[in-house]
């Protein structure tokens, strides 16, 4: 019986592990994208915030901080760790 579980779970397993390893790929390669665009938006926004308008300046800052690592790809990290989570329990029920 466990033979035949893990034959049906092996395709789906292999499946998710090689999306996982993509996306961490693409996540890895992004990363210093997001990073230096983060940057340039906080100082246009910090500029905008002291010389134009208080509140465009706070979308930016917005903007920026969705934008940093501690924003969207954080949220792509965690959301890539129930993806491993769901692979490993796939593994060990077989």
């Amino acid at each position: 019986m466990k033979i035949v579980l893990k034959l049906l779970t092996a395709p789906i397993t292999l499946v998710l592990d090689l999306t996982t390893w993509i996306f961490m790929g693409l996540i890895s390669c992004s990363s210093v994208l997001f990073g230096l665009v983060s940057g340039i938006v906080s100082l246009l926004a910090i500029a905008v915030l002291v010389t134009y308008s208080v509140k465009n300046g706070l979308i930016l800052l917005t903007i920026a901080f969705l934008v940093s690592p501690m924003g969207i790809p954080l949220l792509a990290v965690k959301l890539l760790g129930i993806l491993q989570c769901v692979s490993g329990t796939l593994k060990n029920l077989g």
